[in-house]
């Protein structure tokens, strides 16, 4: 555009002098007759189709310059015609002009930023949060999962090496956060047991977690001091049983304001307000060594001793196998029967084979017998510290609880 403007006036500079020294041809009187006769003069003019403008500050002018002067002339002049009636329409409140030049108000463009930033600002946070997610993502609360590979239970050893101690049992397809690797061994913790396992009898990877899928349970945790286990579905029929604070309860089903679920081989229902529902894999069960009292037998550490090397092993409805599985029932009779002591194979039958004594008398060996609150329909047996070994449920299997994880109906001395 420089360039032309510049041509444009050399060339008018070149027709002004022409001009005033009387050289224009005589038919130019009119503006077209100016143009025509300036372009010719100039044409005849130049030399070696070029002239030098020195004042006009251009160097050179070539013949296609001038000759193409007329058209750039009626171009321009069609330009500054348009530009004059866009002028007139826009004074004159054209809508179509004015809606091509409207004016946004700042507020709104402000306004709209702030839209726009809060937008991309809502989209990284959720970019990152779905980022955070990928880095965390746990299978029923762990991180770096292993599930026990095994056909019965795995045994926890407080160190690296087969001869160490047992610190505990993990149960057929219990979960475990695996939390080093050391050689053929993984440290592991699941539940109240910290220790080591051998690599090759547990499950890692994406291989944990399908098995997961497969076997994980629902569960209700209880999240108040003491509740109250119903044999309906409201607050107006007859309490089965007391469940304290954490203990853990199998889902069977869920109705809604209230839960289904199993209790020892019968069914409950308990309050949804007074639970936390979660999914759950088993986990390890506590091997500690049981703490007895002053004057225990030796009988009594022995049969303690015995009954918690089973721990992990199935439950069996009507069963008296220590190993294939028993029930509740079945699983005192065969311990006793291992000291010589016959009792028959029915929970509110062994509560009245001995004598009823109070719980805080109970000593490793006695018997603590549960209710649904028509009767006793559960047993297990005490080891000292809180804590009683039973055959629970198809789903836990042969397990150690706390000895109020139900409220017992009776507490009964057998050994003498």
């Amino acid at each position: 555009m420089k360039k032309r403007f510049a041509r444009v006036i050399a060339i008018g500079c070149a027709g002004a002098i022409l001009f005033m020294s009387g050289a224009m041809p005589t038919g130019a009187s009119s503006v077209t007759g100016l143009n025509a006769g300036i372009c010719a003069q100039l044409s005849t003019y130049m030399t070696a189709d070029k002239a030098e403008i020195s004042d006009s500050g251009v160097n050179t002018v070539t013949a296609a310059d001038v000759r193409a002067l007329p058209a750039m002339a009626a171009a321009e002049a069609a330009e500054t015609t348009s530009a004059e009636n866009t002028q007139d329409a826009i004074a004159a409140g054209d809508g179509v002009v004015e809606a091509s030049v409207e004016t946004v108000p700042q507020d709104e463009v402000t306004e709209q930023g702030a839209e726009l930033e809060e937008a991309d600002s809502a989209e990284q946070a959720a970019e990152v949060e779905q980022a955070e997610t990928v880095q965390t993502e746990t299978v029923c609360g762990y991180t770096n999962l292993g599930i026990a590979n095994v056909d019965t239970t795995l045994n926890v050893r407080a160190a690296a090496d087969e001869t160490s101690d047992i610190v505990g049992k993990m149960p057929k397809d219990s979960g475990c956060e695996i939390l080093q690797s050391e050689g053929e061994w993984y440290q592991i913790q699941s539940g109240e047991v910290t220790g080591y396992v051998k690599a090759e009898y547990l499950l890692t990877g994406d291989a944990a977690k399908a098995r997961a899928a497969e076997v994980m349970s629902t569960v209700a945790t209880v999240t108040t001091e003491t509740l109250y286990v119903r044999e309906q579905p409201n607050t107006e029929c007859t309490i089965l049983s007391l469940m304290p604070m954490g203990e853990e309860l199998q889902v069977l089903e869920d109705l809604g304001e209230w839960v289904k679920v199993d209790l020892d081989g019968d069914e409950g229902y308990v309050s949804k307000d007074y639970v936390s529902i979660s999914s759950e894999l088993q986990k390890a069960m506590t091997m500690t060594e049981v703490k007895y009292g002053q004057g225990v037998s030796d009988v009594r550490v022995s049969l303690v001793s015995y009954a918690t090397q089973f721990v992990g092993n199935p439950y069996v409805w009507g069963g008296t196998s220590l190993t294939n599985g028993a029930d509740c029932s079945g699983f005192v009779l065969s311990v006793y029967a291992k000291y010589g002591i016959s009792l028959p194979h029915h929970a509110a039958s062994q509560a009245g084979c001995g004598t009823k004594i109070s719980a805080s008398e109970a000593q490793p060996g006695d018997l603590y017998f549960y209710g649904n609150g028509k009767g006793i329909n559960h047993v297990a047996i005490y080891i000292g510290n809180g804590q009683v070994v039973h055959a629970s449920s198809p789903k836990t299997g042969i397990k150690i609880s706390n000895a109020n994880y139900r409220n017992p109906v009776c507490v009964v001395r057998i050994l003498n």
